[in-house]
């Protein structure tokens, strides 16, 4: 666990301002580790050398998955003279988590700049960056960013005198959850609607029109140009052992100064309520807390002491990292009406290919509006634990599974709520 937080200092957020402007980004040593790959590409920097540097610091993607970053780029095959893409995944769409928005507003080029040297690595010809539709402000952001980038020569073709020809490409969203979902994300960007694909085969063998790609978180793809200039041993050691680096903590809900915060992996969950976030709000005590997006499992105020912000930690406490996007619920919420409103969106949100999934979300919420509107049964908290079970694993892609834990977890942790909303069980008997 971190115990000396108060003295981090950032390495993806500013510490004052934005650095919206390449001269800006670059004053701060900014397009540095691109330089440096770009300069020794024939010799300490060849593309397997930053591939293995990128793995040997242990970043495992920041999108919720948690995979190390450099082993998945090492699943694309070697080149055969076709295309071959990056797509950044900025969709960001699950509730509760807004950590990739402020890359976009305060430190756009280093994504760039990461995204650039991880198509470096691969062999891309292109990155395409993904960007949640209502996203607009920071669309923007990413548009003059990257218009900037190409006319320092950071883009396009032969950069920095290098021969390495890479493009770059902001696409929007049109408001669908489901295409933050890898393959639902290349459907749209090929102009298809939003249906996630059936693996294998998985899209390092065949992904946009039908070539490699590679799909990236955002943050992610920022914390490349730090593991360059630091060295990988020294991010390997910074936060917790198993899952390193920096990391947004996105906290919202029931505290006294919600934002965006970075600091090491392996932050202890109360530090990050108390001590960062200023405690709960109104003087209240902490009910709940859901660590890592709206998909994770929801923990309870008495199963958080010592449990630290990684995989590690937080699967050994009964949830997941995702997204570090921190919900924070005071005494006085309602979680039957909490989970409720949690369920209506993955309802909503459900594109309809899979059966469990499109029924299932659905039978979910009724069950929930039922127990919600004090009309439900004792035997409707076992039908919607049966239901979900019947629903995870059983789809294309994980939205199904995404709706079910959250009513599994909650339903488990929180069953004297629930049935104190519901009605014993009454049989009719002719």
């Amino acid at each position: 666990m971190v115990k000396d937080f108060q003295n981090y200092k950032t390495l993806i957020l500013p510490s004052k301002g934005h650095l919206r402007n390449v001269s800006d980004y670059e004053a701060t040593g900014g397009y540095k580790a691109l330089k440096d790959v770009l300069a020794a590409k024939e010799s300490t920097w060849t593309r397997e050398n930053v591939i293995n540097e990128v793995k040997t610091a242990g970043l495992r993607g920041r999108g919720g998955a948690g995979f190390n970053t450099g082993l998945k780029w090492s699943f694309m095959p070697k080149p055969d003279g076709g295309k071959r893409y990056i797509a950044a995944n900025g969709d960001e769409s699950e509730p509760g988590t807004f950590k990739d928005r402020v890359i976009f507003e305060f430190n756009p080029h280093l994504f760039i700049e990461g995204a650039i040297i991880g198509a470096y690595a691969i062999q891309a010809d292109a990155v395409y960056v993904y960007i949640r539709g209502e996203y607009r402000s920071w669309i923007n952001f990413m548009e003059t960013a990257i218009a900037d980038a190409y006319k320092a020569g950071y883009l396009g073709k032969n950069i920095l005198g290098s021969g390495v020809n890479i493009d770059m490409y902001v696409h929007s969203g049109a408001g669908a959850y489901i295409c933050g979902e890898e393959s639902s994300l290349m459907e749209s960007l090929e102009g298809k609607r939003g249906y996630p694909r059936v693996k294998p085969p998985f899209p390092a063998q065949r992904g946009l029109w039908g070539r490699p790609t590679t799909i990236n978180n955002i943050e992610s793809l920022a914390n490349v140009p730090l593991i360059l200039n630091m060295g990988s041993a020294n991010y390997a050691a910074m936060g917790a052992k198993t899952h390193p680096g920096p990391v947004l903590y996105g906290i919202s809900g029931h505290v006294n100064r919600p934002g965006v915060y970075e600091y090491p992996t392996g932050m202890l969950i109360t530090d990050l309520i108390y001590n960062v976030a200023g405690g709960i709000r109104n003087g209240k005590k902490l009910k709940a807390l859901v660590p890592g997006g709206s998909s994770t499992p929801i923990l309870r105020a008495d199963q958080i002491d010592g449990v630290s912000m990684d995989a590690d930690s937080l699967r050994t406490a009964g949830s997941m990292m995702g997204t570090a996007g921190m919900a924070i619920l005071d005494e006085d919420t309602d979680i039957v009406d909490f989970l409720y409103r949690i369920t209506h969106f993955y309802h909503h949100e459900s594109c309809g290919q899979c059966t469990p999934c499109r029924e299932g979300t659905g039978w979910l919420e009724k069950l929930l509006h039922k127990i919600k509107t004090g009309e439900g049964e004792l035997r409707d908290l076992d039908l919607l634990l049966d239901l979900t079970s019947q629903m995870e694993g059983r789809t294309v892609c994980a939205l199904a599974d995404a709706a079910a834990w959250p009513v599994r977890y909650t339903v488990t942790r929180f069953r004297d709520e629930f049935e104190a909303r519901c009605k014993k069980s009454v049989f009719a008997f002719a």
